[in-house]
Parts: structure tokens; C-alpha cells; sequence
């Protein structure tokens, strides 16, 4: 069945526009009147979406709000966000909770194309490889991990130790630092391996239903209960229950988790008896759990309960030493699993990914890493396969540009204007002066009648003076241009030029 492309926009013009567009490239579409009728539209529809066309501005709930939503409810559609031309920094936030590109509106049918075609391959490569047999790999150990970070290092400690035993362990840290990896490999080690190792994302459960989910419910206890379920608490008998994001627990519940973790029992919802379980506990949060504790979002006697042993995994941030053996690592497995034909990584990307702040962590540099293995089309990846990472390495401007032509041009225009001081010369002598580049290599911004020349002229020199200046490395010609590969190629034919055509003697001068 073929999926659709979800646009979710307040403006019915913009909505209209999109559809024609999307359809046109052969796509069928969702349209979405808002951020709760795009969320609405991913609860019934959720498995037909291939990717979202998600508006930033938006009345109510925005589409900050929508894209963090959808990452709680573990919708993993591809978004491509949309703004203004003055919505920079709220773009960077956009890819940092998650959006796999963004268009600037209005944006040209050659670029919005680009963007779905690029989020469908994605997407659908992701699918294949989860559908293949044998995807889940055994339980990590402790020898799994290299890190040549302290704190990560004392953080492993801590766990190996833990292992040993069954009391209660509560691991801190950011979203996607690896809090899970980290319990994994306590129950790898531990004498309860073999066991099952169930996992419960508390905040992406509605509090409805979140009674039901960790400790199961008679059929017919409540409206939509058609069957009975055993719940988490249950399933984990024997090994172990890992909640992640606990600090999310609606505190009703909190009431009956303490009872559990206490007592060893469960209270089915319906039920007339409590059901024993022999688990092994362990927690996760991003949050401050004590400082909730003092605004009474969470209850103490659980909160003690819980950390009887804590580990705090370190954000990426603070252990880059690390991201060059985590992109060996991701590049080997995603080769493995049939992802594209990368075999490594070039030095300046993986300087690029080192310099980078990842807010979203270990989980954002893999997502990264797959993406640019699947649209890659060599075998080692670059610098142009991480065009949001190194926006936000280099810069604003440099995202703009990529994302917008029209910017860039701008941009260029702007750049020129700046150095008009220092470049033009008095009329008399610009008469006596060949136009184009002088002979200090700087490029003549007034023509032989003393007039500005355009930025057509100004720009196509600058292009055929840097392929020169660097002896035809395209990459290099547009890293230093401060435009996307593809970009460079289209102005080339644009201007009907080839790479290989001789630059123009004022130019190689």
C-alpha cells in the first residue's frame, strides 16, 4: 500500500499548495488543519505516514510542540519542518528535537522534492533493516564499552558492580545518552541473563492508561478492556523491568509502583487478587528527581526507594573522545545490516562531529550516521553528508544558504556591497582596467563604464576563479563557496559551464 506524505498546516493556501506539489511528484497526501489535527491524524493514521511536512508557526500547538510530541508517542515518520526566512534559530531547535530537514517557505518544488525523496529513502531503508530477522543483538557486555572518558568510565564501574546483586538501580543522565545500553548490560552480566528485560517508556504512555500497561488489567475492568493483559510487572517475572523516564509516573501510580518495589505484588486493575513477581528494578530519568521530590511532583518514600543505587551516564558533549570509536562502531553495524556501502569516514567530518554539541546524544549521532550512510553515494563519508551538523558547526548562515538559494544569493549581493570600498577603484582608473579579477586577485565590482556589475557576472566569476584556485576539488570549491555540492553543480549548468572548461586568463592570472 502506498504511503502519504502528511502536511500539517494552519494556512489553508499553504496546505493547498503543498498537496498540489506533493501530488505532482507522484506522492499521494494527508493534509492536517494544525498541530492537534496533525497529531490526531498520526493516532489514526500512523502506519500510512512515510513523512511529515510539519509548519513551525502554528496557532495552539506549534510545531516545536507537535515534533516533541511525536518523539514521546515513538511516531519515527521523517519531518521536514517549514519556516520563514527569519526562523534561523528555531529551525537549529527543530533539528535538535529530531526534524530530518527543513524547507524555507516558499520553498522551490526542486528543493521541497529533494527533501521528501531524501526522508522517504530514509525511512524506508530503517524499515527494511528493523524488518529483518535477527535484528536484536544478545544482551552488551561490559567489554562492549570503550571509552577513554573518566566519567563514563566511573559510570561502568558502578554498573559492573551492580550487576552482582538485585537491588534497585537508578540511572540519570540526558535523553539518548545510552541509559538503556547501560541496563542492558546489567542484566548481560548479571545471573538473571537469559531472563526477559522488558522496557516501559513512562512518558510516552497515556496516564490512562498507564495503570493498565505496568500492571495489567481483567477483561472488562474498564471501557475498551476486551481481553485480559498480563501487564509489564508480569512479563519481566524472572528478569528484568527497566522504566525509563520514571520522573514521568502520574502520582497515583507512584502509589502502587511502591507497593510493587516494596512487596513484590501486583494490583491488576479488575482484579481480585494481587499476583507476585520476582523482577529486577531499574529506573532512568532526564529529570531531577529530587527537585520534584520539593515541588511535590514526586512521592519521597518511592524516590528513595528507587535510588538506592544511582548512575549517572555523562552527556556526549562531555566525553568526545569517544565519538570517533561510537561512528566506527554505528558506520560497521549499519554496513552490516545491508545500509548504503560506507566504509568510513573522512578527517574533516569526523572533526565536524567532533566540535558538535549533540543535545540529543549517543541516539542523535546514530540517527545522524544512518542518515548520511543511506544518502551517501560513495564509501567514505563527508563533510556534505551532515549539512544540518555543519550549519550548526559553522553557523546560521551557512544553514540558510543551503537551505535557500535565493539567500545565499542575497548573502552574496550583501558580501559584495561590504567590500565595495576596498575593491572598486575611480572610474578613470577602472577604464584603463581589464573587467574582472585585478591582478591582487580580488574581484572587480565595477565594470569598465564605472557601473555595479551584476551579481550574475560577479557570481559566476567567483565560481570559475575557486575551481581554478583549487585546482578542481568540487567539494572543496563549494565548502569554501559556502554552498551545497549539488548547489555548485546546478549554478555550473545554469551558467552552461562544465567542471573542465578552461578558466578564463584574467581569472587564472
Amino acid at each position: 500500500m502506498t504511503r502519504s506524505v502528511l502536511i500539517v498546516d494552519d494556512d489553508p493556501v499553504q496546505r493547498r499548495l503543498l498537496e498540489a506539489a506533493v501530488t505532482r511528484f507522484g506522492h499521494s497526501a494527508m493534509v492536517a488543519d494544525g498541530g492537534d489535527a496533525g497529531l490526531a491524524a498520526l493516532e489514526s493514521h500512523g502506519k500510512d505516514v512515510a513523512v511529515v511536512i510539519l509548519d513551525l508557526v502554528m496557532p495552539g500547538t506549534d510545531g516545536l510542540t507537535v515534533l516533541k510530541k511525536m518523539r514521546e508517542r515513538d511516531f519515527d515518520a521523517p519531518v521536514i519542518v517549514q519556516t520563514a526566512q527569519g526562523g534561523v534559530e528555531t529551525v537549529v531547535t527543530a533539528m535538535r528535537h529530531g526534524a530530518f530537514d527543513f524547507v524555507v517557505k516558499p520553498a522551490s518544488p526542486e528543493r521541497l522534492a529533494k527533501a521528501i525523496g531524501n526522508a522517504m529513502k530514509v525511512g524506508a531503508v530503517g524499515e527494511e533493516v528493523s524488518r529483518k530477522p535477527g535484528r536484536r543483538a544478545a544482551l552488551p557486555s561490559f567489554k562492549d564499552f570503550s571509552t577513554n572518558s573518566q566519567a563514563m568510565a566511573r559510570a561502568l564501574r558502578l554498573a559492573e558492580k551492580a550487576a552482582a546483586s538485585n537491588i534497585p538501580i537508578l540511572i540519570e543522565g540526558e535523553s539518548g545518552a545510552g541509559k538503556e545500553y547501560v541496563a542492558r548490560a546489567i542484566q548481560g552480566a548479571s545471573d538473571r541473563r537469559g531472563k526477559p528485560f522488558v522496557t516501559v517508556n513512562c512518558g510516552a504512555i497515556p496516564d490512562s492508561l498507564v495503570e493498565s500497561i505496568l500492571f495489567g488489567h481483567e477483561k472488562g475492568s474498564f471501557t475498551g478492556a476486551t481481553e485480559k493483559h498480563a501487564g509489564k510487572f508480569v512479563e519481566a517475572d524472572g528478569g528484568t523491568l527497566f522504566l525509563d523516564e520514571i520522573g514521568d509516573l502520574p502520582l497515583p501510580v507512584q502509589v502502587k509502583l511502591l507497593r510493587a518495589v516494596q512487596d513484590g505484588e501486583v494490583d491488576p486493575v479488575g482484579g481480585k487478587a494481587t499476583v507476585k513477581v520476582d523482577i529486577r528494578l531499574i529506573s532512568a530519568t532526564h529529570r531531577d528527581l529530587l527537585q520534584q521530590v520539593k515541588e511535590g511532583k514526586f512521592r519521597e518514600d518511592l524516590f528513595y526507594r528507587l535510588n538506592v543505587y544511582p548512575i549517572v551516564v555523562p552527556p556526549l558533549r562531555e566525553r568526545r573522545q569517544d565519538i570517533p570509536r561510537l561512528v566506527d562502531a554505528f558506520i560497521a553495524r549499519f554496513g552490516n545490516s545491508g545500509v548504503g556501502n560506507v566504509r568510513g569516514i573522512s578527517e574533516s567530518a569526523l572533526a565536524m562531529l567532533s566540535a558538535y554539541d549533540w543535545p540529543g546524544n549517543i541516539r542523535q549521532l546514530e540517527n545522524a550516521i544512518f542518515r548520511a550512510c543511506v544518502l551517501c553515494d560513495g564509501d567514505i563519508l563527508s563533510e556534505e553528508e551532515f549539512p544540518h551538523i555543519r550549519a550548526q558547526v559553522d553557523g546560521f548562515a551557512e544553514l540558510v544558504r543551503d537551505a535557500d538559494d535565493r539567500l545565499y544569493e542575497l548573502q552574496s549581493l550583501a558580501h559584495v556591497n561590504s567590500t565595495t570600498a576596498l575593491a572598486a577603484q575611480p572610474v578613470a582608473e577602472a577604464d584603463s582596467r581589464q573587467q574582472g579579477a585585478g591582478d591582487d586577485g580580488t574581484l572587480r565590482v565595477l565594470d569598465a563604464r564605472g557601473n555595479v556589475r551584476s551579481l550574475a557576472e560577479v557570481e559566476l566569476e567567483m565560481i570559475q576563479f575557486a575551481i581554478h584556485h583549487y585546482e578542481g576539488q568540487m567539494s572543496e570549491v563549494a565548502r569554501r563557496l559556502g554552498i551545497g555540492r549539488s548547489t555548485l553543480y546546478r549554478k555550473l549548468k545554469e551558467y552552461g559551464l562544465d567542471a573542465e572548461d578552461p578558466v578564463p586568463d584574467q581569472l587564472a592570472g
